[in-house]
């Protein structure tokens, strides 16, 4: 039987949970006002975030050059080699024994090779980009991670786009696409259809959002597709707050 090796950060959780509404009547009146303000999410946001293509240096570096979107866009000066050098590594080398696979555990760091189709690899999840996005902007990166599709539409609505892993056919994959590797710390399901993009907008149909492997700002999508991807991947998300901006002023 295998055990899918997943291991959630309670960042998101926790700046939510330790969130305490205010005693006193008028602060509960504004509180409540904020919250109603924040509810009414407009019928479409699309964000113009600045393209930035992985090709041709990082093949498989889809994760740090989206981050490096993320990033930029929140005022933060770093590029994608930068981001690319300073990434967890799971050094975990490929192997095949008894017919099984034997490789590294994106959840611990980035898998194989980034620069070149050459050799082994894959890519990395979102613990290792949390901990180099936490790196540049501390505790304003917000963890997703786990949550509802609806909060990545509130932190659209307040201008923040969103770094997700999703497939590279942004639609739910069949199980043909999946395989089970063995690692250091156990067995993990893998696909390598993974891919990495930085969400910019939704409208009543669509999702928007900047591929690094396409040269087209803000790509689009079916809106249930899109969703349906995200969470086979494991519902994978990060962001940021805005300077002056706590988490219960975003989300509802």
């Amino acid at each position: 039987m295998v055990t899918f090796y997943f291991q959630f950060k309670d960042n998101y959780l926790k700046q939510y949970q330790e969130y305490s509404p205010p005693d006193t009547p008028a602060a509960e009146e504004s509180q409540q006002e904020k919250t109603a303000i924040i509810k009414e999410l407009s019928d479409s946001t699309i964000l113009k975030v600045p393209l930035v293509l992985q090709y041709p240096e990082l093949p498989r570096g889809c994760e740090v050059t989206s981050l490096a979107m993320l990033l930029q866009y929140a005022g933060v000066d770093v590029d994608k080699m930068t981001l690319a050098r300073e990434v967890k590594k799971d050094p975990t080398a490929y192997q095949i024994r008894n017919g099984k696979v034997y490789f590294g555990n994106p959840y611990n760091g980035f898998v194989g090779d980034m620069y070149t189709m050459k050799n082994p690899g894959l890519g990395v999840y979102y613990g290792p980009i949390l901990e180099l996005a936490e790196a540049y902007m501390g505790d304003r990166i917000v963890n997703l991670t786990g949550g509802s599709f609806d909060d990545i539409y509130y932190f659209l609505n307040q201008e923040i786009p969103v770094w997700i892993i999703t497939n590279a056919r942004y639609r739910k994959l069949t199980n043909e696409y999946f395989q089970t590797w063995q690692t250091p710390t156990g067995p993990v399901k893998i696909t390598y259809r993974m891919h990495s993009v930085l969400i910019t907008g939704y409208d009543e149909n669509y999702i928007y959002f900047n591929d690094p492997l396409v040269n087209n700002q803000n790509r689009k999508v079916n809106k249930e597709d899109f969703e349906e991807a995200w969470i086979q991947m494991g519902r994978q998300a990060i962001t940021y707050l805005p300077e002056g901006k706590a988490l219960h002023m975003i989300l509802p």
